[in-house]
């Protein structure tokens, strides 16, 4: 079975997308690190020992990647919502059976297989190409080689995902591509003309929030 690892915020830049995440959840992301080769970096915030927060943003120090940033995040439409500020646009889940999974979909489904390592941590990873994640609702797949990986290593915020949740038109299809990956049980599906996803958090003084796509 998978699980979700972490949800991830697009930004224009990590200075914005830090005083997003402090405005809405009241704490504020910690230094990441770059992804070389893939035109992005990261700030990072734990939501406890299993789930954690991402803000994720193009790093001016690298050259636009062939095959574009993750998270469609060289789409035009994209570049224009986070022109109005950064919003959450994606997720990623952890499987203890990355390969498995990805040989069974295929690269043109799955993404290609890329391995990384950050510090004490690596990790294998395949990130769903465009067109084919049903607008970030379809997640990229992580396998931590610790069988852990970055949430337990990060201070806790107080934070915590309460419930992830998304919409599209096509519900059968959003359905059978999330039992593909064995995560049927992950979150919740709706019916809607326009595809979203929906975070819903809860601070760490107890008020409850919720971050949206689109």
């Amino acid at each position: 079975m998978a699980e979700i690892d972490h949800i991830v915020i697009g930004a224009r830049t990590l200075d914005e997308g830090a005083a997003y995440v402090e405005a809405h959840l009241g704490a504020r992301p910690q230094p990441g690190g770059r992804h070389d080769g893939i035109g992005t970096h990261n700030l990072v915030m734990g939501l406890g020992p299993d789930c954690y927060l991402e803000v994720i943003a193009a790093d001016p120090d690298q050259p636009t990647p062939p095959q574009g940033r993750p998270f469609d995040l060289d789409d035009p439409s994209v570049k224009l919502m986070l022109e109005a500020g950064p919003h959450l646009i994606g997720w990623v889940a952890r499987t203890p059976a990355l390969e498995a999974v990805a040989a069974r979909l295929g690269p043109a489904v799955a993404g290609e297989v890329r391995a990384w390592k950050r510090g004490t941590l690596s990790w294998r990873m395949a990130m769903p190409p465009q067109r084919q994640d049903m607008r970030n609702l379809i997640p990229s797949l992580i396998q931590w080689d610790d069988g852990q990986g970055a949430a337990p290593r990060l201070a806790d915020s107080g934070c915590r995902l309460v419930a992830l949740e998304a919409e599209h038109h096509d519900v059968d299809a959003l359905r059978q591509a999330l039992a593909a990956r064995g995560l049927e049980e992950a979150l919740k599906v709706r019916r809607s003309p326009h595809p979203r996803l929906v975070a819903r958090m809860m601070r760490a003084d107890g008020t409850e929030v919720a971050l949206a796509s689109g």
